[in-house]
């Protein structure tokens, strides 16, 4: 299996215990949860949601041994309530966000996140959804292109990439994910192709949480989850880009205001990887782990 991002810190932080119930709203292939079960033997049990359907499947017969330790079902962590509702009787004890592209993703080409390999421009988290990068990138006007691009992916050269785009399709269809690329490099400057970061990372992160309307649905879930929490119960988030990080940030912030708040920010500073775990698992190089706590009713 493929090691989980910061996972040392992720179980430090989430303190699973036996006997305690524990929200994976990301399950993804099922790294954490495992070690979350694991960590809570012999009856901690996980409650895994993704709106992945290839990584629930995955999730389910990693996780298989754990029997009914372990409930997963397909949805967003915005449906958490919901799905906690469902199947568990009281508040959680922990629960874990593990934003952005999983692996599984990355390294299947035919769903389309990668810019380092082939395949039909899609970026859709849900299979169910209907729109894909595809539809945006053909259809979109120039300049809300453009506003997409650079908002959601701070790319610099936003304005241009989005010419470079419309200019393009007006001869044949954007289908492919390669084909985007080259059309990213025949419009940046020269010496935008050869920095540290690939010149495709950007706009191909602007697509992505533009089809899965990832921004949008952070914050009322990250309040949701948290009010989930038994008091003392916490919830860990990982963050990958700056967009994602400044919405934790602030919601975290917001929870733990004023002299009537029921929440405490446990990380006055966002916890980066260390130096073996960026060697082990160089995609989570960029991650910042923020955990908020549930405050323990006064004595």
């Amino acid at each position: 299996m493929h090691r989980p991002v910061m996972l040392h810190e992720v179980l430090a932080w989430l303190q699973p215990r036996a006997g305690g119930i524990y929200l994976d709203g990301t399950i993804g292939a099922g790294g954490h949860s495992l070690a979350i079960l694991e960590a809570s033997a012999p009856d901690g049990r996980i409650v895994g949601l993704d709106r992945d359907a290839t990584a629930v499947a995955t999730a389910r017969q990693a996780l298989l041994p754990y029997g009914d330790r372990a409930v997963i079902v397909q949805a967003a962590y915005g449906d958490a309530p919901r799905v906690v509702r469902e199947t568990t009787e009281r508040h959680l004890d922990g629960a874990l966000l593990d934003l952005g592209v999983s692996s599984l993703q990355l390294d299947t080409p035919a769903r389309g996140f990668s810019f380092l390999s082939d395949g039909p421009l899609d970026m859709r988290m849900d299979m169910r959804d209907s729109v894909t990068a595809a539809d945006l990138v053909n259809r979109l006007h120039e300049k809300e292109l453009g506003r997409i691009i650079e908002e959601h992916g701070e790319e610099r050269y936003a304005r241009r990439i989005a010419k470079g785009i419309v200019r393009r399709r007006t001869q044949s269809p954007i289908l492919t994910t390669l084909a985007l690329v080259e059309v990213i490099r025949e419009t940046v400057p020269p010496a935008y192709l050869h920095r540290r970061l690939h010149f495709a990372t950007r706009t191909f992160q602007a697509l992505r949480i533009a089809v899965n309307h990832e921004l949008d649905n952070l914050e009322p879930a990250l309040r949701q989850i948290a009010a989930l929490l038994r008091p003392g119960g916490r919830l860990v988030v990982l963050a990958f880009h700056s967009l994602e990080d400044r919405v934790v940030k602030q919601t975290f912030r917001a929870l733990a205001q004023g002299p009537a708040a029921g929440f405490t920010i446990l990380t006055k500073r966002p916890v980066t990887p260390s130096a073996q775990d960026c060697a082990e698992n160089p995609r989570g190089r960029s991650a910042k782990l923020r955990v908020l706590a549930a405050q323990e009713a006064a004595a």
